[in-house]
């Protein structure tokens, strides 16, 4: 059963003609009267009574009509529904992101693109990367602002780089390593030699956390294999100000310090570059996985915001 198939029903029963309905589709009257002889062979009952006076529906085509008008209309409206979607009159998106950069990014996209979008449906997901990741390998989002992983594996997940964000050591102020570091061009602080750290105490973010990862990574390039955990806690302006007061040091990206104002103020230290301490602002989305009109319009506002790449 075709929607061909089912206007061809629906057009004869409202004209109670064949000849008529042939000219309102602009097809040959045999050709429509064989195509009307082919669906009631293929139901095995006969949809209309050949009168004198026209054609009438049996109570099988009274039954067909109605079923008939009632998905052609639910075609229509769909086809008026994805024209809406595709002009941005309506739809909703599922946007993930992790905790510390929806408080960098929503506050800066989300009012632009409620002007330029008033009717889409915005839903944010605020979790951690491993649980924005399975919730996007499931099918629960659209795509994710995140950071990208370090290591690059064959993955069902895209990872389309904004922009690269150093990391930096957070430490006392008056910590007796601050005088060991070294200032050097293109870096914005003093440089200390990250193996100097290895005595120290590590305030630490908990495991399935990015910040985390790319610490682990950068300790392990400097040969600190066990480093000794002073804390660990998912929050990383509480790490920064525990560093600040003397409690341990910590591994911090730079934009997340410069988007906040601290009670007590750490000092920073940068990290030479052999140690990779940086990490990616990412659009993560499955490979070959679709994104809408009203997806690309917010990938866009956040790139313009937050850096550069090849559109996604």
């Amino acid at each position: 059963m075709t929607s061909k198939e089912l206007i061809y029903v629906k057009t004869v029963a409202d004209e109670k003609s064949i000849s008529r309905a042939a000219r309102k589709l602009f097809m040959a009257q045999p050709s429509l009267s064989q195509s009307i002889q082919r669906i009631e062979e293929s139901l095995g009952t006969a949809l209309f009574h050949r009168t004198t006076g026209g054609l009438t529906l049996t109570f099988a085509g009274e039954r067909y009509y109605h079923m008939a008008s009632q998905i052609l209309k639910m075609y229509e409206d769909f086809e008026l529904e994805i024209s809406d979607i595709n002009n941005l009159r309506t739809g909703r998106i599922h946007v993930g992101i992790t905790n510390h950069l929806g408080t960098l990014t929503l506050a800066r996209i989300l009012p632009e693109y409620k002007q330029l979008c008033p009717h889409i449906e915005i839903f944010i997901h605020e979790e951690n990367t491993a649980s924005l990741e399975r919730m996007l390998l499931r099918g629960e989002l659209d795509f994710v602002i995140m950071h990208a992983p370090r290591e690059s594996t064959p993955s069902p997940i895209h990872y389309d780089i904004m922009n690269r964000d150093p990391f930096v050591i957070a430490i006392h102020p008056r910590h007796e390593l601050v005088s060991q570091a070294v200032r050097k061009p293109d870096y914005p602080y003093p440089v200390l030699d990250v193996r100097l750290l290895e005595q120290e105490s590590f305030l630490m973010l908990h495991k399935e956390q990015r910040i985390r990862q790319i610490t682990d990574g950068v300790l392990a390039k400097a040969g600190i294999h066990q480093p000794r955990i002073a804390l660990t806690l998912r929050n990383y302006e509480t790490a920064l100000l525990l560093a600040a007061r003397g409690l341990g040091v910590t591994l911090i990206p730079l934009q997340y310090f410069q988007m906040a104002s601290y009670e007590y103020q750490p000092a920073l230290l940068s990290m030479d570059k052999q140690y990779d301490a940086s990490w990616d602002m990412c659009i993560a989305s499955l490979q070959n996985g679709f994104l809408s009109k009203a997806d690309h319009l917010f990938i866009r506002l956040v790139k313009e915001q937050f850096g550069f790449g090849s559109d996604s």
